[in-house]
């Protein structure tokens, strides 16, 4: 499980169960398990502070590069 913040206020944002090795350059909806902040509006994905964290694409958000740090581990 990974708990995925925000970049710029560190704020928790979800925790997501990440499959593999990779990078998380995608977040699949049905994976997220715990929602702490997230706001959906304009086809895209903001943290509370105001920053684009990434683009709503239907089953999973495509997520911007340096807008989000992440902690935990992969399976």
């Amino acid at each position: 499980m990974l708990t995925v913040k925000c970049a710029s206020c560190r704020r928790k944002l979800w925790k997501y169960y990440k499959i593999g090795p990779g990078e998380v350059l995608r977040c699949h909806r049905d994976r997220i398990r715990k929602v702490w902040c997230m706001e959906e509006r304009d086809g895209k994905v903001w943290c509370a502070c105001g920053k684009a964290i990434g683009i709503d694409k239907g089953s999973f958000i495509k997520m911007n590069k340096g807008a989000f740090t992440y902690a935990g581990t992969k399976d």
